[in-house]
């Protein structure tokens, strides 16, 4: 289900790039090009900020985890509690090493689509 995820945003990330290209194309006046690709670049731009702002979010949470298991280990609770928190632990990391994988797959598509809208706006 992971791989799938990933699947689904590496192809919509897909289509978002086909679309802002053949957009970008098709305009045959450099005024009306020039304004769609700085308004793609604008909502790009903020999206990769977004996304980049999202990692420091995510090593919060990678010490979140590491603070739980030392916590986890030093008490000394039933195993039933210790074997439950260990999953939750777990699954949290699993969130979040996914979260990490679709935000650069994010950041990649974005940074292609801000180099062709500069390609754009750049080329007459």
């Amino acid at each position: 289900m992971t791989f799938l995820s990933y699947a689904y945003r590496a192809l919509s990330n897909f289509v978002f790039l086909g679309l802002v290209y053949f957009s970008l194309n098709y305009l045959e006046k450099y005024e009306q090009r020039a304004i769609v690709a700085i308004l793609v670049f604008i909502y790009a731009a903020m999206h990769a900020f977004s996304a980049l702002r999202s990692f420091s979010f995510f090593q919060r949470i990678e010490r979140l985890e590491g603070e739980t298991r030392r916590l986890v280990a030093a008490s000394g609770e039933g195993p039933n509690s210790a074997a439950s928190r260990k999953q939750i632990v777990s699954d949290v990391t699993a969130l979040r090493h996914a979260g990490e994988i679709k935000a650069y797959i994010d950041l990649f598509f974005l940074a292609l689509v801000i180099l062709l809208c500069i390609a754009k706006i750049v080329t007459n």
